[in-house]
């Protein structure tokens, strides 16, 4: 084979790969080919799952809102439960003390 040959063989060999690729993309795009309809689909699917997904970043938001606004009501109560025990434990001194007091004075008469 001479130089001539292997360069019409080459060329021949090159035309048809190029060919049956082309052949391949067109094949490809032929049955993979999405529709009118299916775009507008594609479309509304895509505009709902933004709208989900800015539903749930205001869940988000409302759901620390209101996790913090509790958080703030369970440190008060908090708050008021201790201030509760202690006046309650102080009542329960003054009553011992006035009891002990009641106690002396009946014991003295």
């Amino acid at each position: 084979m001479n130089r001539t040959e292997f360069i019409i063989v080459t060329a021949i060999i090159l035309m048809a790969a190029f060919a049956m690729g082309w052949f391949a993309h067109w094949l490809i795009h032929r049955f993979a080919r999405v529709s009118g309809e299916e775009m507008g689909e594609l479309d509304h699917l895509s505009s709902m799952l933004h709208e989900a997904e800015e539903a749930r970043d205001q869940a988000i938001i409302y759901l620390e809102q209101r996790e913090a606004e509790l958080m703030n009501q369970i440190t008060q109560t908090e708050a008021e439960l201790r201030a509760a025990m202690e006046g309650l434990r102080d009542a329960r001194a003054e009553a011992e003390e006035m009891r002990a007091y009641i106690e002396r004075m009946h014991a003295n008469s």
